[in-house]
This record gives structure tokens, sequence and C-alpha cells, in this order.
């Protein structure tokens, strides 16, 4: 039997497993790829055109979630777009691996799984990937960003294009769902770097017992879990940029260990002597007013220093009124051209609703109540209904009939579709079960 074309990487901490999905996949594809540590695939990705990842959702013992999964998924769909991944779990976590399929997951299987059905699974995402591959290459680089019209806007990617063409430092700041990850990876896009690694640190994630090891790497045998040498995050950034989001939050006990880090330019694993020479350009974020924790003594001003030295503020949903239902088509249109549906549109009477609705989770609760309501509606349009934006403390007199059987219909939908399950009901309507009970009494909705 020839072989099929494909250069496959499966990723999991067990080498009985590695050893076990190697053999399987090597009789049908050309080239595997294994490794025991998912630090490993940044490296693997940058120097190999990879098809598929065979991705494990879980790594360290005591943490069976599935979340350490989920992040390097992210981390494959940032770095590599057209690499399709494949989830697979020993824990039967099907709502993670569900949640994977909703940021770019191709699949899941469970270990054990079964051989016929893994390689059709394998099969089904190497002849996508091909598709993926086949699209123009300006295609595939090129990434659609919402300016808007809002001065506030304008003004910070007017700075964010000129930084672009420099190496300078740029401290990005701005409440939750601003979008400060898509502005650092806008500049990573018009830089000179472009084509070097984009490495996302969210710091705010990480705890103070593993901060050094993920940011700085450790050398074999510097603590009891460290079995191979592991590069850290700004070794993989080598070249490229590398952004540290929530920087704000960063204990200040391990603030200088990074500061070292920019002040030389040059890493040190855990476990070595040796510093090791960096070429990556720094973008930070934050929400917090770093200011006022410099003044606080929470943050280190000397840090600061370092971080900022051009920074750009990215203003809040309420502050751009005009830009609210532009930005919200744009966003219906990424969102389904993502599902590969085609000839979504908003009802008419949506578009003042968008602009009364406060938006406190600024443009990422835009996006989450938008692709909810993409999968809720029918006949590909969204109604206010489907959307859940209506904010009842602002509404007229004139409007409260009309609104309490919108929210009436909203809430009988979202019952039937979980089957009269309250609490799925109220955390898909963003409600508190004792919220639901209240509306189902108001309305009468009780069987």
């Amino acid at each position: 039997m020839r072989k099929k074309q494909a250069q496959i990487l499966i990723v999991d901490d067990q080498e009985e497993i590695l050893f076990s999905a190697k053999m399987i996949l090597k009789k049908h594809f050309e080239t595997i790829f294994t490794t025991n540590s998912p630090k490993k695939i940044i490296s693997v990705l940058n120097e190999n055109e990879i098809n598929v990842v065979l991705l494990d959702m879980n790594y360290r013992i005591g943490f069976e979630d599935g979340r350490e999964g989920i992040h390097w998924l992210k981390e494959i769909k940032t770095l590599s777009p057209n690499t399709i991944v494949i989830l697979m779990t020993a824990f039967g976590k099907i709502d993670t691996a569900v949640e994977g399929i909703k940021m770019g997951a191709f699949d899941y299987v469970l270990k054990p799984w079964n051989n016929e059905k893994l390689l059709e699974i394998i099969d089904k995402a190497v002849a996508e990937s091909r598709k993926n591959n086949k699209k123009p290459v300006a295609e595939k680089a090129e990434k659609r960003y919402f300016t808007g019209t809002s001065q506030k806007i304008k003004q910070a990617y007017s700075i964010a294009e000129k930084v672009a063409r420099t190496d300078v430092n740029v401290l990005i700041l701005g409440e939750n769902g601003t979008g400060k990850f898509v502005f650092a990876e806008f500049i990573h896009q018009n830089s000179t770097r472009r084509k070097e690694p984009f490495i996302h640190v969210d710091l705010g994630s990480l705890s103070d017992n593993l901060f050094e090891s993920e940011l700085f790497g450790y050398a074999k045998g510097a603590f009891t879990d460290a079995k191979t040498d592991t590069p850290g995050r700004f070794e993989a950034a080598q070249n490229g940029t590398i952004f540290l989001d929530e920087i704000g939050n960063i204990p200040l006990h391990l603030q200088s260990k990074l500061l070292h880090v920019l002040q030389t330019k040059t890493v040190t694993r855990l476990g070595e002597s040796k510093a090791r020479p960096l070429n990556v350009r720094i973008i930070s974020a934050t929400n917090n007013d770093i200011k006022a924790e410099v003044k606080n003594k929470t943050f280190r001003e000397d840090l600061l220093y370092r971080i900022n030295t051009m920074e750009i503020n990215l203003p809040p949903l309420r502050e751009r009124k005009d830009d609210i239902v532009p930005m919200a088509n744009f966003v219906l249109d990424q969102l389904a051209e993502k599902y590969n549906q085609d000839n979504w549109r908003f009802e008419e009477n949506v578009a003042p609703y968008l602009e009364r609705y406060p938006w406190k989770g600024n443009v990422r609760e835009m996006e989450n109540k938008i692709e909810r309501a993409l999968i809720l509606a029918d006949n590909n349009t969204i109604s206010i209904t489907d959307l859940d934006i209506l904010d009842f403390e602002e509404i007229h007199e004139d409007d409260e009939n009309q609104l309490s059987e919108l929210e009436k219909n909203a809430i009988e939908k979202t019952l039937l579709k979980h089957h009269g399950n309250i609490s799925k009901t109220a955390e898909e309507l963003g409600l508190s079960r004792a919220a639901l009970y209240r509306r189902i009494e108001k309305y009468d909705l009780k069987n």
C-alpha cells in the first residue's frame, strides 16, 4: 500500500501512546513526528510543514481538565493557521473537546482509540489540510482588521502602523475585551518580523512556580518532572515577537527576573548558568492602571520604562458608538466564514439595540453574543431575541410590553433547546438560576 504524502505530529506525555500511534500511522503516512513535551510544538512547526497535529489535552499529573490542550490549540492556530488539529484525551471530557472544536480543532478522539476510527479521522484531516494549502499564499497570510471611524481608534491604529516599522517595545492599555491581542498581532504582521514566530503568553494564568520554567525554559534535571532540555517562550519567539499579556498581574518578586531578561537581552534556563542571546520584539498589555500600581509600589517603575517605549490606549466600545453596528456586521461576516455559511444578516430593528447595549465586555462580549446568536438563529437572520442584548433598565415604558414578549420567547426557545434543563438555560441566557426561575414564574412558563 502506497503511503500518503503528509507530515503528522503526535504530542503526548506518555511514551507508550506516542509509540502506539506512530506504529499505526507510519504504515499509512510518509512522515510522523512525536514529542512528549508540548513546548516543542513551536520548534517543530517552525522547521516543518506539518499537516496534522494529534494533540493530547492533559500533560501534568493532577490537571485533567483539558485546559492545557486548549492553550496549545490556540498556540498552533496562531502560529500555523492551516495546520489541522485533532484533540485526544483519556478522560472523556467531551465538553472541553467540543469547546476545542469551536476554537478551531478539526475533531477529537478518546483514548484508548479504535484504530480504524483514528485512521479515518486522520485521513479526513489530511484531506482538509490539502484544501487549505491549495489557497494562494496571499490569501493564507491575509487577515482582515476592523479599524472603524472613531477618532480614538483611528489614532490607535495610526500609532500601531508607525511602531510596527520599528523594534521598540510597546505597551497596550485597555479594558478587558477591547482587542489588545488583535493589536499586538496587527503590529507583528506589519513588521519586518512577520514571517517569524508570534508567541502569546497569558501571564495572568501562570502560577508563581511555573513562571520561570514557562518563560525561560529549563535544563534536564532542573526539577522533578524536567525530563528533557526545554526552551521557554522567549526562546520560542527568537527573531519574532513575544506578546506578554496581562503583564500587570506579575507578582512583584518575579518582576525583577523579567526585567533582567529585558535589560540584558539574554535568557538563562532553569538549571543552567549559560545565558542565551535573544533577538525578540516585546509587546505587553494590561487592563490594570499600571501607573497607579507603580505609585503604590506593586509594579516596578524600571520595568515599566522597559516595556512602554511606546504606549497605545484602546478605547472601550461605549466610547466608539458609531463603530458598533459596522463592527457587529464585520464580526458576523467573520463568524459566518468560520462556519462556512453565507448571507447572514441582522434584522432591521437590531441596530438601535446594538447601539444602546452597554457592551461591558467590549469586543469580546460582542463576538460571543453574535457567535451564540448565529448558532441559535433560523433562516440566516439574527433577531434581537437571538442576540440577548435587551437592556431592560434603559427601556422606555412604551417598549416594555414588546420587549417582555421578546424576553419570554427567548427563554422559551432556550428552555426547549436544553430540554428544560435550568442550569444550561440560565448559563446560555447569562442569568443566575434564581433570576431564570423568577422569569419562568413571571411569564407562566412552568410545565
